[in-house]
């Protein structure tokens, strides 16, 4: 299977207080009392929602074995998205150099767009990576 420039992926969410800056910033025990962020979506998370939509379009030409993970992004925040409100993330695909897959990537709420930019993929095999990753774990 393959696919072509052009193809899109998406993804939806509705605003949670998790999903907020403000809500990233107490799952951290390092966070200071003087750490203020707003309860608007966080640039973290409409990234994420951007690499999920991506990795969508990829699914279709991956094995069993394989999975596709983020290497680059090159994203601009556009606007504040509030609790409640959904954001749909869109990738669309642009083409492969090399073995990296490239998207344009794409946010909006209803009143807009609240974010773009580009990101670009692998699809590596799964063992290699959890294989790599609990490397990093041993002792030096």
């Amino acid at each position: 299977m393959t696919i072509t420039v052009g193809e899109v992926g998406t993804a939806s969410v509705i605003v949670t207080e998790k999903d907020t800056a403000r809500g990233l910033l107490g799952a951290h025990e390092t966070a200071l009392p003087g750490d203020a962020y707003a309860d608007v979506l966080a640039t973290t998370k409409m990234i994420a929602l951007m690499e999920l939509a991506a990795g969508r379009i990829l699914q279709r030409i991956q094995t069993p074995q394989q999975l596709s993970v983020g290497v680059g992004v090159n994203i601009r925040h556009l606007a504040a998205s509030p609790i409640g409100m959904e954001v749909t993330a869109t990738a669309t695909y642009i083409g492969q150099e090399g073995k990296l897959y490239k998207f344009k990537v794409e946010a909006f709420d209803r009143k807009g767009k609240v974010g773009e930019g580009e990101h670009t993929r692998a699809i590596i095999e799964a063992e290699r990576l959890l294989s790599a990753a609990a490397k990093r774990n041993e002792p030096a």
